[in-house]
């Protein structure tokens, strides 16, 4: 029987996290210190339906990284993640790093709702299309993005809005969390666990996905990525999987920091494709 409490509770299989996290914060305010960017752009009501808008120099006329950060839908916000639009930055993209509100405060079902808006509003500044990469609980949000009717969100809005994915150690399948501690403020029960999960859904025609995922990680996730591979590659999705040799949960998302890495490289793959 898979004790799923242990193998989602990453803090717990991780004791540094703190150092990561905490690290997180520092490269993201340093990158904040020395890159031109528009702050705290407003996409909703409250003062977390914001993001951070990060243009590739000289320009680029690809489509938009949205980044959406991990905390499983209940910590952290865009303050600790500027520093993932470095290496897109570098490769010519430009990224916008977006906040949602957070459970309990409100449910999962409107911080999918949050998502969805602020992928509609990056595209109306821009006018440019949308590439989403999402860790953790972004990556659960990002495969939602590639799941999503546009057009009865906005009729304007074109169908393929969001067409590609890149997920870092996603959660695709919720349910499993429902008996755990995590979902305490989340507060699913079995049919919104269902009804929120991307495996329960059918991507959009065209759609491609890459989901990587940390070696070093439970089995739980490792399971979590080759199952989304799996079963959208069969409902017509272009997916691939790929895991980080040793990394763990909190140390995955390291190479979006960096020009040329194995995220990076998969990333700019995607937007160009």
């Amino acid at each position: 029987m898979v004790d799923y409490e242990v193998e989602y509770n990453n803090r717990a299989r991780v004791p540094e996290h703190p150092v990561h996290i905490a690290a997180w914060a520092s490269d993201a305010a340093t990158y904040r210190a020395i890159t031109p960017h528009e702050a705290g752009i407003s996409y909703g009501p409250s003062a977390k339906e914001a993001y951070d808008f990060f243009p590739a120099a000289g320009g680029s006329g690809g489509p938009v990284i949205l980044f959406i950060h991990g905390g499983y839908w209940q910590a952290l916000d865009r303050a600790f993640f500027s520093h993932m639009a470095k290496g897109p930055n570098a490769s010519g993209l430009s990224v916008a790093v977006m906040s949602y509100g957070l459970c309990p405060e409100i449910s999962m079902a409107t911080i999918v709702d949050q998502v969805r808006a602020c992928a509609l509003a990056v595209w109306r500044k821009t006018g440019r299309k949308i590439v989403a990469a999402g860790h953790s609980a972004g990556g659960h949000l990002t495969a939602m993005l590639l799941a999503t009717d546009w057009r009865a969100l906005d009729p304007a809005a074109p169908a393929d809005l969001v067409s590609a994915g890149l997920s870092i150690s996603g959660l695709f399948e919720l349910e499993p969390l429902v008996g755990t501690s995590i979902n305490t403020p989340l507060k699913m029960d079995i049919a919104e666990a269902r009804r929120l999960s991307p495996l329960s859904l059918k991507p959009n025609a065209g759609t491609r996905h890459t989901a990587f995922v940390g070696g070093a990680e439970s089995a739980e996730y490792l399971r979590q990525s080759r199952t989304i591979t799996d079963i959208w590659g069969k409902a017509g999705c272009k997916t691939a999987y790929a895991e980080i040799a040793g990394a763990n949960h909190f140390t995955v998302i390291a190479g979006f920091a960096e020009a040329r890495s194995e995220l990076t490289d998969a990333l700019v793959a995607l937007a160009s494709a």
